[in-house]
């Protein structure tokens, strides 16, 4: 297959907010046509995770509120994997192994997958031990909102934790250590987001917090607060992070106003942002508009790294064809509203 004739599907997870659960979905995007492809999926699918296949973009997996589903066929239908009835929040693939998969829940904990998903196996987080500041926080659970394994070491796997910091596995991700705690303010630092880890350089981790960016050289050991311009008036909240898949040096960071205490009301705006060198320098890429929501994630076909799509919590979807050049804006055709929200988005 050659990129020119190359097709796109896009695919977009819905999940009810707060207490909200009675709304959810699936949606696929195909040459600008949206439908919903929740047909096996649990009713009122709760899709926080989703994972396309690096080598057969047939193949997709989604995490719900019933555990993991894996689907052959674009999404057309799903069905259920053998794994715990609980809330996903995270899915990732091996780097150089697409049948070792892993799972991140709600309460923490980490699966892994050996066979593609047809068996699994639960890490041991036993050694794990929150920061202070987020321990007595209920009923706030601790989710496993991302995981990212080093390209260059696949021992080191790392997990960002929702309310509780970063985790890291040095065996590959069969046990887990927290490797951020001290003393803290407030919580905000570290309410994470998300994790990534460029080939670029290796033992390189980037994390995001509800707040702030944040870049270690060595494996988590030291921390250096990424610092590039006020990105919003009163307060940002970070939300995506998405290293591209042609070249490891470029990093995309979806984000938002407010978080950390932001006067309320100056939270419907989202930008991207964009490094071509590891972050050492940033620009804020213009969609021709500002959304009108937190920008949520940045997808980028592997297939054809010039094709990247965002979208904010509540919808507003943006695509080029040009590597971020250029935009344009739709709407996903959902009815969106402060407790149905955009989770993930992934493309290929």
């Amino acid at each position: 297959m050659t990129t020119a004739n190359h097709q796109t599907y896009v695919y977009v997870g819905l999940g009810g907010e707060g207490d909200n659960l009675a709304q959810g979905g699936m949606m696929r995007m195909n040459g600008g046509d949206w439908q919903s492809i929740a047909k096996g999926l649990p009713d009122n699918p709760q899709v926080r995770a989703l994972a396309i296949h690096p080598n057969n973009p047939a193949t997709v997996y989604a995490g719900t509120q019933s555990g993991v589903y894996r689907s052959d066929d674009r999404g057309d239908s799903w069905q259920a994997l053998n794994t715990p009835r609980q809330d996903v929040w995270s899915l990732a693939f091996h780097p150089s192994n697409p049948d070792i998969v892993f799972a991140g829940y709600e309460p923490c904990s980490i699966y892994t997958s050996y066979n593609g998903g047809e068996s699994w196996k639960q890490a041991d987080t036993s050694r794990i031990h929150y920061p202070d500041v987020t321990t007595y926080m209920p009923p706030l659970a601790k989710r496993v909102i991302g995981i990212a394994v080093d390209p260059s070491d696949a021992n080191d796997v790392y997990a960002s934790i929702e309310v509780g910091g970063l985790l890291a596995s040095r065996d590959g991700g069969e046990s887990w250590d927290s490797i951020t705690d001290g003393l803290y303010r407030d919580n905000h630092t570290v309410d994470l987001h998300g994790v990534q880890v460029s080939s670029a350089s290796p033992g390189m981790v980037f994390i995001i917090a509800q707040v702030a960016m944040f870049r270690s050289p060595d494996r988590g050991r030291h921390w250096e607060h990424m610092r590039f311009g006020e990105m919003f008036p009163g307060g940002s909240y970070c939300r995506g992070l998405t290293v591209a898949p042609d070249d490891p040096r470029t990093i995309y960071l979806a984000a938002g106003a407010g978080g950390g205490g932001a006067p309320a009301g100056t939270e419907e705006a989202g930008a991207v942002f964009r490094t071509r060198d590891l972050g050492d320098t940033w620009e804020r890429l213009d969609l021709g508009s500002t959304p009108p929501g937190r920008m949520f994630q940045v997808a980028i076909d592997r297939a054809v790294p010039d094709r990247i799509y965002c979208t904010t919590n509540y919808g507003h979807f943006f695509a080029s064809e040009d590597g971020g050049d250029s935009w344009k804006g739709s709407q996903i055709p959902v009815e969106m509203s402060r407790s149905l929200h955009v989770y993930p988005m992934v493309c290929g």
